[in-house]
């Protein structure tokens, strides 16, 4: 027995057992190396009461919240206070320096997570490899694996929610019962078999689970609009004339990427003065209009005696080796390069100085490419070979177990700097790669997509997923990478993308041009219109990313999140959720005018028309080109930037709703507040309750309402009437207001 669990030793491995709080577990069998904690962000242990008591066949182990047997085969069970069974595991094998865990299934068992994946959402029924890699060109549906895994699942059945996660970078297999229909084999390749178990609700599992690998930081509000990239623009001229194109068609515009041609031959920490003649004055100028600069960063460094990165890292010995100490090189984008060792601390701040002198210049964010870390072969993996060295914070080690860790710590060295070098100002990072625990540097894209309308489809629930494993920003090159999409198909994608954490539209060198105003009309209005409209949703999706640092809930939520215990919508992936008051459902079929939408038990408004709906439902709404489906759960208030500031407030007869709004300066750490709004109506009087918190004063005078489902008759303020102008109500900050509702049913509509 432990403190906190039990050590129980067998005659060829040893399992210990350690309740983190009454309802985390962590199990670890050796043999193995123990992994480096890169992932964990705080090594929380709560103080639990638990019994260890042994049986007949093995040993029960108890908290308040967890009951877990071991049999003295190795068996493990997990169950629930009053004893329902909601894990089970067979004793895992040991075959050389690999580790292979089956854990059984229930038939109505849904899998989520695992990172980016080209699969469904409910990730059961395939094989997944546990290898972050360049698929090379460009991937749809079915690609596996791709740039960024995270080995850990959400389960859902009829009795509750756990979620796994693995802490073993090495390489793996996960089998969510291709093999098996009723199990899932888990392999790793090297490493102790190391996994935390969380049990609760899906949003406790995803809360506990960022608490120990780290809440995603606040993001500069900037970070929420648009951002517009191309392979490349290749010179300041046309960064210039693309802005001015922006600017000229009325498109509201928040960042400019800059890809690898803005280099000096492809060496990173370079720019090209021929191309980039004065980059300081192009950022200023572009700030200047509110538009940010971000320029792309790979790991790579040229081999060149006269390039000082080469020439520094060479002479302190930054850079991975071979066995035989030799320098290892690889070839990519500017020929023979070599690569910086993450996992050597001086490594991690050696690379982060040569951040400053772009911040200096004004950058605003950085771009992490080509970080699985993938190289150009001939054959056999696009990335280092296992035998090359790392040093694994001073204990050593080899590629097989740093490799799924390259991208997560050269996003740690960026984020690192950048909070010393700008400690007034919140980093932007946007990488390719990484693995556990990146929440805490960087955003995510969907990487090199194609052009198709499946790999529209495939978006959702790519996005979903990674949402679910922890990773809450991220979104797809809208139109797909490579390709050349028809104006009906990049409609859709931008249309759909309006609604994801990262909005940017980017596209392969070689494709044709895919600024808004290429594709003419009517293509250019829809764009503007939704391109405004993220504008004026800003407010409420700068709230889900603090509520993101608070819970790790992320923006995009699949529709089950409403409801875990209904089974109608854990195979939903043709809509999701924006927080948790709009439901969208992009449209995702060529020529499509129409589509059908589930919607969830409760009530609902269509977002564009007011119309009522009750759920749960599959509806038929209409979708001409220039619009999709979208819906705001009643109860909700949402805040928007219209006339300032509005908040949309969407009646919820004989039910109780809330909302919350946070504001800041934007950027920076300094004073904010938090709104809290809590509606209840009974009959024919709806009261809401407002409480805050922060030091941040109200920007403004008063609040503005608009009022959707019902029309307001009066309205009075901590006891004084206010007036009421149609569906508007502008009213001073307040502790309490009461509105009573006009009670002409005919004008409620």
């Amino acid at each position: 027995p432990l403190a906190d669990g039990a050590r129980l030793t067998g005659p060829d491995a040893e399992l210990e057992i350690r309740f983190l709080s009454s309802d985390v577990l962590r199990l670890t069998w050796t043999p193995g190396r123990l992994p480096i904690p890169y992932a964990i962000a705080r090594d929380i242990l709560e103080d639990t009461r638990i019994s260890v008591v042994p049986q007949p066949d093995g040993w029960c182990l108890e908290s308040a919240a967890i009951r877990i047997e071991v049999g003295m085969d190795g068996r493990v069970r997990f169950q629930t206070a009053a004893g329902r069974v909601w894990r089970e595991e067979d004793p895992p094998e040991r075959q050389g320096e690999a580790w292979r865990h089956r854990v059984r299934l229930r038939p109505e068992e849904r899998l989520y997570g695992l990172g980016e994946r080209a699969a469904p959402l409910n990730r059961r029924g395939r094989v997944y490899r546990m290898w972050n890699l360049d698929p090379g060109g460009s991937y749809g549906p079915g690609a596996d694996p791709l740039y960024l895994g995270v080995p850990l699942w959400i389960s859902l059945h009829t009795d509750g929610v756990y979620l796994v996660f693995y802490e073993n970078p090495s390489d793996a297999t996960f089998d969510l019962g291709a093999s098996e229909p009723d199990a899932a084999w888990v392999s790793f390749a090297g490493g102790a078999l190391r996994y935390y178990v969380f049990y609760g609700s899906l949003e406790h599992v995803l809360a506990r689970y960022t608490e120990r690998t780290g809440r995603p930081p606040l993001p500069p509000r900037w970070a929420l609009g648009f951002h517009q990239s191309r392979w490349s623009y290749e010179s300041a001229d046309e960064v210039r004339a693309v802005v001015q194109g922006f600017r000229d068609h009325d498109l509201p515009l928040h960042a400019i990427h800059l890809d690898i041609d803005f280099m000096d031959g492809y060496r990173v920490f370079t720019v090209d003065r021929r191309r980039f003649p004065d980059l300081p004055d192009l950022i200023r100028e572009l700030e200047g209009q509110g538009i940010r600069t971000v320029v792309i960063l790979d790991p790579g460094v040229k081999i060149d005696p006269g390039y000082s990165v080469y020439q520094e890292g060479m002479a302190q010995g930054m850079f991975c080796r071979l066995p035989d100490g030799k320098v290892y090189r690889g070839l990519v984008w500017p020929g023979w390069c070599v690569f910086p060792d993450f996992t050597d601390p001086a490594v991690r701040v050696w690379w982060g100085i040569h951040y400053r002198p772009f911040v200096e210049m004004g950058v605003a964010g950085f771009w992490h490419d080509m970080n699985e870390p993938t190289t150009f072969v001939a054959w056999g993996e696009p990335t280092f070979p296992r035998v090359v060295r790392h040093a694994m914070e001073g204990r050593g080690g080899d590629h097989q177990e740093a490799h799924n860790l390259y991208g997560l710590l050269m996003n740690r060295a960026a984020w690192e700097a950048l909070r010393e070098l700008q400690p007034d100002r919140r980093p932007f990072l946007l990488t390719r790669s990484g693995w556990a625990g990146v929440q805490r540097y960087a955003w995510n894209w969907t990487g090199d997509t194609e052009s198709t309308w499946a790999a529209l489809r495939q978006t959702i629930p790519t996005v979903l997923g990674l949402g679910l494993s922890g990773i809450p920003y991220t979104g797809p090159d809208i139109g797909g990478f490579s390709g050349a999409p028809t104006a009906e198909l990049f409609i859709r994608w931008f249309q759909a993308a309006a609604f994801m954490p990262f909005f940017r539209n980017h596209a392969a060198k070689g494709t044709p041009r895919r600024e808004p105003w290429v594709f003419g009309e009517p293509a250019l209005s829809i764009v503007r219109e939704f391109l405004r409209l993220r504008v004026r949703l800003l407010p409420y999706l700068y709230t889900l990313a603090w509520e993101a640092t608070q819970t790790g809930a992320p923006l995009l939520r699949p529709l089950f999140w409403l409801d875990p215990k209904d089974p109608a919508l854990w195979e939903i992936e043709d809509a999701f959720l924006l927080g948790s008051s709009l439901l969208v459902a992009p449209v995702m079929e060529e020529g499509a005018r129409s589509r059908k939408v589930f919607l969830p038990s409760g009530e609902w408004y269509d977002f564009w028309s007011d119309q009522p709906f009750v759920g749960p439902e599959v509806v038929e709404v209409e979708a001409p080109l220039e619009r999709i489906p979208v819906f705001v759960r009643a109860g909700s208030i949402l805040p928007m930037a219209e006339d300032g500031l509005t908040l949309h407030l969407y009646g919820l007869p004989g039910r109780e709703g809330e909302g919350i709004l946070y504001q800041d300066s934007g950027d920076g750490f300094g004073p904010y507040r938090v709104d809290r709004f809590h509606e209840r109506r009974q009959e024919g009087t709806l009261r809401i309750r407002r409480t805050e918190e922060g030091d941040l004063p109200w920007p403004g005078d008063g609040l503005r309402f608009q009022i959707h489902g019902f029309i307001p008759a009066h309205a009075v303020v901590d006891g004084r009437s206010v007036p009421v102008e149609g569906r508007a109500l502008i009213v001073p900050l307040f502790e309490e207001l009461i509105v009573e509702v006009d009670p002409d049913p005919s004008r409620t509509g």
